[in-house]
């Protein structure tokens, strides 16, 4: 039988507090290591808003109830009550009367159709509220980072060689913001466990295209920043 692999939210808080940590040390006083905390304080409310996210809203489900049997008590009177005209029905009048009776069919099934997803579009746009915070976050750690340019800092031609400590601390801070958009797709990712709707998977997933090529373009910039040292060490 296999194991059900989850997302532990002890575990991802664990990671996400100890990155804090580690650019709390590094930079300490940055607008990076204010990002880290906001997003630990993002990840703390997105554990329990997914929590409340996956619980059963009773409310709701009341209110449902509630409509339908009235619908289906309406529908019920109006079938009872309902007379055939004594004269004679021409094909015209009986088109008409079935075509009307198919609307209103079709009409009572929408909106039993909206008032059964009532608690499921309400809990989306709850996870989608939450989802777009965290697409923000990453946009932010996205413009800390642009400035962070091997070639605007030391020359494309390699005509201003990286001092080494500056090289690597440049490095370290690169690779903290690829380690903050990495952590951004697993508390996003957290959302769909347990709810899985298409909408908002679809969320997910962008977040997830998203956070991976900024990582991408951040490691364009390590990979430069890397043969630039090279470049000064031989």
């Amino acid at each position: 039988m296999a194991t059900r692999v989850v997302l532990e939210p002890a575990k991802l808080q664990t990671a996400i507090r100890l990155v804090e940590a580690r650019i709390g040390a590094r930079f300490p006083g940055s607008g990076l290591s204010g990002l880290a905390a906001s997003l630990a304080a993002i990840a703390d409310d997105a554990l329990a808003r997914s929590a409340r996210i996956r619980a059963a809203d009773w409310k709701l489900r009341l209110v449902s109830f509630v409509l339908l049997g009235s619908m289906a008590l309406l529908l019920a009177f109006a079938i009872q009550h309902a007379r055939p005209p004594p004269e004679q029905i021409e094909a015209f009048q009986l088109a008409q009367g079935i075509d009307a009776l198919l609307s209103a069919l079709v009409l009572c099934g929408a909106a039993a159709a909206f008032v059964v997803t009532l608690e499921v579009r309400a809990k989306r746009k709850k996870a989608l509220e939450a989802l777009h915070e965290l697409r923000v976050l990453a946009h932010v750690i996205d413009l800390h980072q642009i400035a962070k340019d091997p070639e605007r800092s030391y020359g494309s031609d390699g005509a201003a060689a990286p001092d080494l400590d500056a090289a690597a601390q440049l490095s370290r801070y690169l690779n903290e913001c690829s380690d903050l958009l990495a952590l951004i797709g697993k508390v996003a990712a957290f959302y769909v466990q347990g709810f899985q709707d298409g909408v908002v998977l679809t969320a997910v997933n962008d977040i997830e295209e998203l956070t991976n090529g900024l990582s991408r373009k951040l490691w364009q910039k390590l990979t430069l920043l890397d043969q630039m040292v090279g470049t000064r060490r031989a």
